[in-house]
């Protein structure tokens, strides 16, 4: 199988299903953000951070495929004509969100208080985690403008939302666990 097509070489592309759309489309920028964010947090997995973490980014990132799925398909192509669902993977559910949560809730158990925001750095793979968390509220953001046009299943966002959470808590913990600086981030005083 090739991997160049050309049908896009006119700036357009086509969703799953068959609809041909610009490439700059809302419905894109949604799925691609996702994919960029799913690309970072491989860069996190590739450095020396602990198997558990590891393995729950690769869980991470097949959900994010689905994520992906799920906003490349127009609703209106979303169910065939015989009634069943285009997507035949499972979507995102509040089993996957509520792992999140768990795993931010057994990283923060280990963690000082959060008095301040703090910078990021001080580390390569926590550097990537901050990136990664910004990619994330990007995605969060293009996913809620499509929200606006053509409605996507709440869940989606929900768990957008729920991952950028624990990138930042993660980021966090990689701090402690390799020893990095924590910043904290003091706003000068005017006098």
């Amino acid at each position: 199988m090739k991997i160049y097509t050309k049908t896009g070489d006119q700036g357009t592309t086509a969703l799953f299903g068959g609809s041909r759309v610009h490439k700059h489309n809302a419905r894109i920028e949604s799925y691609g953000t996702v994919d960029e964010l799913n690309s970072y947090i491989g860069m996190i997995r590739s450095q020396e951070i602990d198997e558990h973490t590891k393995n729950t980014l690769i869980k991470i990132q097949n959900k994010l495929f689905t994520v992906g799925s799920t906003l490349a398909t127009a609703p209106e192509k979303a169910v065939l004509k015989s009634g069943k669902e285009r997507l035949k993977i499972e979507k995102v559910n509040e089993a996957h969100i509520e792992l999140l949560e768990l795993e931010m809730d057994t990283m923060n158990e280990a963690l000082p208080e959060l008095t301040h925001f703090i910078l990021p750095g001080g580390n390569t793979a926590v550097s990537y985690c901050h990136i990664a968390r910004t990619v994330c509220r990007r995605a969060e953001r293009r996913a809620t403008l499509l929200n606006e046009t053509e409605p996507i299943d709440p869940l989606v966002l929900k768990y957008l939302n729920r991952l950028s959470d624990y990138l930042f808590v993660l980021a966090r913990k990689l701090s402690n666990d390799l020893n990095a600086d924590e910043i904290q981030w003091l706003p000068e005083q005017l006098d």
